[in-house]
C-alpha cells in the first residue's frame, strides 16, 4: 500500500485501500502564464511610452527600468496613503504651467516643485533652500527674488515660478537638453559640466552621478505619471472621484 502511494506523488489515499488520483485542471498552468506574460507585455508598453520634456527613455537598458519601477512603489498610493499630492498638483500646477509655457519650457518642469518641496512653500532644506522650488538665498537673489530677514519670494508662487522659469532657461543655454537641464537644476550647472567633461558622456541615462542627481530625472517621471495616470499607481478613489465629475476632464 505504502509503495503505492509514495510511487505517485499525484495521488491521495482514503478509505482502507482506495487510491483516487487528484485532477490538476489542465489548463489552469497555461492561463497562469499568458497572464504573466500579457502582464509583461502591457508593462512594457506602458514604459516604452514614458517621456520626459518630449524624449523618449532607453527603457531597454535594464538599470533605466529598474529605477523608474522603483519610484513608482515609493510615489503610489501603497507606500504614501494619501492624495495629498493630487489635491495640489490640481490647484497649483495650472498656474506653474501657464507661466513655464509663456518662457518656452516643456511642462514637464511642473512637477519640479512637486518633488523639490511637495508644492509646500515653508520646506527648507539642512543646506538653506527653500520655497515651492528650493532656491539656495543666493540663486534666488540671482533671478530677480528678494530674500532676507523681513521677505523671502521663494514662498511666493507667482515669483518663485517666474524665477524658476528663468534659471532653467540658463540652463538649456548651457546645456541644449532638457534632461541634462533638470539634472543641472538638482546639481548645479558648474557640478554637471564636470561630470560630462570627465566622464566624456553627455547622456544623462549613462553618466554616474550622485544618489540624488543620479535619481532626480526618475522621480520626475515617476510624479509625473501618478498625477496623470492615478489609476495605474493605486491612486483609485481620486481617480474614480475626477471621473465622476467630468469623464471627459483631464485631471489637470
Amino acid at each position: 500500500m505504502l509503495s503505492k502511494l509514495y510511487s505517485n506523488p499525484n495521488t491521495i489515499a482514503t478509505g482502507d485501500d482506495q487510491i483516487i488520483a487528484m485532477k490538476a485542471p489542465s489548463n489552469l498552468a497555461h492561463k497562469e502564464d499568458e497572464k504573466e506574460k500579457n502582464d509583461n507585455e502591457e508593462n512594457n508598453h506602458y514604459l516604452s511610452s514614458l517621456t520626459f520634456a518630449n524624449d523618449t527613455l532607453p527603457i531597454d537598458r535594464p538599470h533605466v527600468e529598474s529605477k523608474l519601477l522603483r519610484y513608482f512603489k515609493n510615489f503610489s498610493f501603497s507606500k504614501r496613503g494619501s492624495y495629498s499630492l493630487h489635491k495640489k498638483a490640481e490647484t497649483y500646477l495650472p498656474q506653474i504651467e501657464k507661466i513655464l509655457a509663456s518662457y518656452g519650457i516643456p511642462e514637464d518642469f511642473k512637477y519640479v516643485p512637486l518633488v523639490e518641496s511637495g508644492l509646500d512653500r515653508g520646506v527648507v532644506s539642512t543646506k538653506g533652500a527653500g520655497g515651492y522650488w528650493q532656491f539656495m538665498p543666493a540663486t534666488a537673489r540671482l533671478y530677480g527674488l528678494k530674500v532676507n530677514g523681513n521677505v523671502d519670494e521663494r514662498r511666493d508662487l507667482v515669483k518663485s515660478t517666474h524665477a524658476a522659469a528663468k534659471y532653467i532657461k540658463s540652463l538649456y543655454k548651457q546645456f541644449g537638453n532638457w534632461t541634462l537641464v533638470a539634472a543641472a537644476y538638482n546639481v548645479g550647472g558648474g557640478s554637471l559640466k564636470g561630470s560630462i567633461r570627465r566622464q566624456k558622456e553627455d547622456s544623462y541615462y549613462n553618466l554616474k552621478l550622485n544618489n540624488e542627481t543620479g535619481s532626480y530625472v526618475y522621480k520626475l517621471i515617476s510624479m509625473k505619471e501618478i498625477i496623470e495616470n492615478p489609476q495605474k499607481h493605486g491612486y483609485k478613489r481620486y481617480a474614480n472621484r475626477v471621473d465622476e465629475e467630468d469623464p471627459n476632464k483631464n485631471m489637470l
